[in-house]
């Protein structure tokens, strides 16, 4: 498909290469309205996931990284446009327009769509990168059953941790929590739901991680420390889940559309922002479910109301 000039006006730009964005980028193609993705240079979540056994249609579950791929492959069946690079900028223009900024070049849109996600929180200890995906997990309800019967940690000690703990529950033999403090930030009833457990759960308090150890394949335990006396010892686990929190990448949204208090993109039941023309969908919106099905979802809305109004702006001759 030959590329069009930055100078032309878009119909939708879509921000992101998650499954929310690829998901978008479907139906506006499918509507013929031919989407410029902008997607990203950081891999989206799934894309670093092994087996997704949870997105319905897959009875024996599929590569996270396939899944992507064939997201986006039936995207551009239809016509949708995808380019490397970070959106590093978004505005509206006097016109009624929306420019977005990409690697110096500027590019006109009349909607645009936000998937950007949001970004789990790591340590940064070493072996953390190596083991991503290979032990080393932020979605519980997404892995979990790969941890059957087997060990595994969690970090972290507010609301994230004690749901991490509470879906592992059902699958792993052991799970410990290990937490940087001597008591949960989680609320009240959530800790008496995860500490009752105590025939497969335990607590390690004031303890950090240091360092993920590997066979080189998959996670084998975790180097950890004392907060207090800086004593180290290791613990042998099967995969480290970590529960510290996600950053919502919305910064360059910030003075365009409402946030939340947490950086999150506001949007009302059917994926529209405080700017008319405006979409997100996805993680960066979502700070309760993030699952790939809720993001597709999503990402469908968000399209669907961006066709919605194209259609409006031409017919009040807007366009």
């Amino acid at each position: 498909m030959p590329k069009k000039s930055a100078s032309v006006v878009r119909n939708v730009i879509i921000i992101g290469g998650g499954i929310a964005s690829h998901t978008a980028a479907l139906y506006t193609s499918r509507a013929t309205l031919q989407p410029l993705v902008i997607a990203g240079i950081e891999p989206d979540q799934l894309s670093t996931t092994s087996i997704v056994e949870n997105f319905p249609g897959f009875p024996e579950g599929i590569n996270g990284p396939d899944l992507i791929t064939n997201c986006k492959k039936q995207a551009e069946r239809f016509g949708a446009e995808y380019m490397d690079g970070k959106a590093d900028s978004c505005v509206k223009t006097k016109e009624g327009f929306f420019e977005v900024g990409v690697d110096g070049k500027k590019f006109l849109t009349r909607t645009v769509i936000i998937g950007t996600g949001a970004s789990a929180r790591s340590l940064g200890i070493p072996g953390e990168k190596d083991y991503w995906g290979r032990g080393v997990s932020t979605c519980a309800t997404c892995d979990a059953a790969l941890f059957r019967n087997k060990t595994v940690a969690v970090i972290g000690g507010g609301d994230s941790a004690m749901e991490e703990s509470l879906a592992l529950y059902k699958f792993a033999a052991k799970i410990y929590i290990v937490h940087r403090r001597d008591e949960f930030k989680a609320s009240k009833i959530m800790q008496d739901r995860v500490l009752k457990l105590k025939d497969k759960i335990e607590v390690i308090w004031n303890t950090l991680p240091t360092k993920v150890l590997g066979t080189g394949k998959l996670v084998s335990g975790l180097t950890l420390q004392e907060v207090n006396t800086k004593k180290e010892r290791e613990l042998k686990v099967d995969g480290m889940f970590l529960a510290i929190g996600h950053t919502p990448n919305t910064a360059i949204f910030s003075k365009l559309i409402a946030l939340d208090e947490h950086g999150y993109v506001v949007t009302d039941k059917r994926s529209r922002t405080s700017q008319e023309g405006i979409y997100a969908c996805g993680d960066v919106q979502d700070p309760i479910f993030k699952q790939a099905i809720t993001s597709a979802g999503t990402g469908c809305q968000a399209a669907l109301e961006a066709e919605k109004y194209i259609e409006q702006l031409k017919a009040t001759g807007k366009y």
